[in-house]
């Protein structure tokens, strides 16, 4: 798949977020391009992994998620506080490993070009004067063998290779921004005749290696992460489609479920907008969608499997009875 059909693609289930969508669909074709051509040539070429900023709720494990089911390979999570809070980094490290395998169905060639998603990056950051003692430096220093490349033993004589394991690092950096601006004020990139400002404004704005660092990233793993994609908060606007737009979208699945039963299911638009309102209240994006979507047709739910004459459900406002037809 080229960047612009991995675009097409996760647009079909994911609202908003164009820039990461495209930074991230340009450095997985280019992984896996370079993995193709570094065995044609004999060459030991240096992967990219990514490392996706953004606050809670935007989207970032859904485009792993939706990116790897598009091109058909094997995905898995591993949270980054829960790796912290172990005694054993490596043994945790080892079973993130082997669900990939189990994701793969036993196809250990197909393991070793999977993705693996680490939730909570920014969670490993050390603490003023507790740089190497800290358990999250710990993990980081656990993780950068395995991310950069290296056979790892996962027991029964088995053992995988992570060269080709596309890993990608997630969280939603809380202060990095003010850290970005002052290091931005400092050789900040000027204009000069004949440049695109577009690019500079690009150039200004990106995350910087030595931000990660001040934030609390050790430079070595900082420099396991260089490509970084960065996601913006849902706007009201993008928390309504979500639920309306994607082909997998919380309605469609209601819809999809009533009919079923032979009962039509109709929200009216207003219905979304009001549920977005009280969903940025909560402050954790998409994530709070659903609940608040399924508190609303509880009451319905409820009452459709001892009334079958009903053959319509119609809600105009979230603070209404819905109408059973």
């Amino acid at each position: 798949m080229t960047p612009s059909s991995i675009v097409r693609y996760l647009d079909q289930y994911m609202v908003g977020q164009e820039a990461a969508k495209k930074t991230v669909a340009v450095a997985v074709y280019s992984h896996y391009q370079k993995l193709a051509k570094a065995r044609e040539a004999g060459l030991d070429i240096a992967k990219s992994n990514i490392l996706l900023i953004g606050p809670t709720g935007s989207g970032k494990t859904l485009l792993c998620e939706t990116l790897s089911r598009g091109l058909g390979l094997p995905f898995v999570t591993a949270d980054a506080t829960s790796l912290a809070q172990s005694k054993y980094v490596n043994e945790e490290i080892e079973a993130v490993l082997l669900r990939l395998l189990d994701r793969a169905d036993g196809n250990m060639a197909k393991a070793q070009r999977g993705i693996v998603f680490i939730d909570e990056i920014d969670k490993l950051k050390s603490s003023a004067g507790q740089i190497e003692g800290s358990a999250g430096v710990r993990v980081q220093h656990a993780l950068l063998k395995i991310m950069e490349g290296s056979r790892i033993k996962l027991g029964g004589g088995r053992d995988i290779d992570t060269s080709d394991i596309l890993f990608i690092g997630g969280g939603a950096f809380v202060g990095l921004d003010k850290i970005a601006a002052r290091s931005h004020s400092y050789g900040f990139i000027s204009t000069s005749a004949g440049q695109s400002q577009s690019v500079l404004d690009r150039l200004n704005a990106r995350t910087k290696p030595t931000d990660l660092i001040e934030f609390g990233l050790i430079p070595e793993f900082t420099g396991r992460l260089p490509i970084i994609a960065r996601f913006g908060e849902l706007s009201r606007d993008a928390l309504a489609k979500i639920m309306v737009e994607p082909r997998n979208s919380i309605y469609q699945q209601f819809r999809e479920m009533l009919k079923h039963e032979g009962v039509e299911l109709c929200i009216e638009a207003p219905v979304f907008d009001q549920i977005a309102e009280l969903a940025s209240e909560y402050q954790v994006g998409a994530r709070s969608l659903r609940g608040i979507f399924e508190e609303m047709l509880s009451p319905v739910l409820y009452q459709l499997p001892d009334r079958p004459e009903i053959r319509r459900v119609l809600i105009r406002s979230l603070f209404e009875e819905a109408l059973l037809e």
